[in-house]
């Protein structure tokens, strides 16, 4: 008898805990949850940005913002009402005291609607979902392309009217801060080899496809993050500081199959087989579903390039 009302008690409290289970607040699922490439209309260009948003518990909205420059910031709360999108988060890198604010609609699974910057002044944007790039396809490599042919600028394109980049000596070199340089050529899935020799305290980085910055940076004895050297800038940490002392060379094994992304520097591996989440600040575009070309930032400080060898997935 005994055995019986201790199972007959066990059952009651089972089935009471099942029955406040189901009765408490089910998960809100958001159609604007998910990863947005967006272009901003700056009015003398188009620039890139991206945004994710995600469900934190029941209802809660949070996220991720990449603007036209600088790296992902965290959004405390993204709010979605009436199909209106609205957050706003500090500044980062601006010299203001103010926050952007971003709102926008949602329609036809499209975001439309305007960033106001800490700067001042306001500026308008379209957004599309981001593609999900993954695939269980082993890729089948072609044959290695010289990118750079150690004479001259053939087959690259400065990316504005003041160009600083030049060749000297086999190297491709910009000696002062200017405009960024980007390969003509484009391309999907590719391993890349790419050699580098950083000033003291400079800065650049590579972008792959023109849309995912691998940083580059005077970064000996620093931690492993993601803002310095072997990091998706932003993003995804390097698990070594490998970075040699400033004015010395040092290299870069990349592999980009999709948004996975495998990372050497000098010969080790730091990144490995890591998803890409979005763009990142300073991206040539938005369009993640396009191939891109490899393209070099030139507004930092001086920074010297060679040897660098594309060799792109055939399929």
């Amino acid at each position: 008898m005994k055995i019986i009302l201790k199972i007959s008690t066990l059952f009651i409290a089972l089935l009471i805990n099942t029955i406040a289970f189901a009765s408490s607040d089910p998960v809100i699922a958001s159609p604007i949850e998910g990863r947005w490439d967006l272009t901003v209309n700056l009015g003398d260009r188009m620039a890139a940005s991206w945004l994710e948003v995600r469900l934190s518990g029941i209802k809660t909205l949070t996220g991720h913002f990449v603007a036209d420059g600088g790296s992902a910031r965290p959004i405390s709360e993204v709010i979605f009402k009436d199909g209106k999108v609205s957050f706003h988060i500090p500044p980062q890198w601006e010299q203001d005291e103010k926050d952007m604010y971003f709102e926008a609609q949602y329609k036809d699974d499209k975001l439309v609607g305007t960033i106001a910057s800490p700067r001042g002044g306001t500026v308008s944007f379209t957004g599309v979902r981001a593609p999900r790039l993954i695939s269980d396809k082993v890729p089948v490599w072609g044959k290695p392309i010289q990118l750079f042919n150690g004479k001259n600028l053939d087959g690259w394109q400065p990316l504005g009217k003041n160009n600083q980049w030049m060749v000297e000596n086999g190297i491709l070199k910009s000696p002062k801060p200017g405009v960024n340089i980007r390969s003509v050529k484009t391309f999907n899935d590719f391993k890349l080899h790419i050699e580098f020799r950083c000033s003291k305290g400079s800065n650049s980085g590579v972008y792959l496809r023109g849309r995912y910055e691998v940083q580059v940076e005077d970064s000996k004895g620093m931690e492993p993050t993601n803002i310095h050297l072997g990091g998706l800038y932003g993003f995804i940490d390097p698990l070594f500081m490998m970075a040699k002392e400033p004015g010395e060379w040092q290299s870069f094994d990349i592999t980009l199959v999709g948004r996975v992304v495998t990372v050497i520097v000098n010969g080790k591996i730091v990144i490995q087989n890591q998803q890409i989440p979005g763009i990142t600040g300073g991206a040539l575009d938005s369009n993640e579903g396009e191939p891109g070309p490899i393209m070099m930032q030139g507004d930092h400080g001086p920074i010297e390039y060679r040897n660098i060898i594309i060799t792109p997935a055939k399929n």
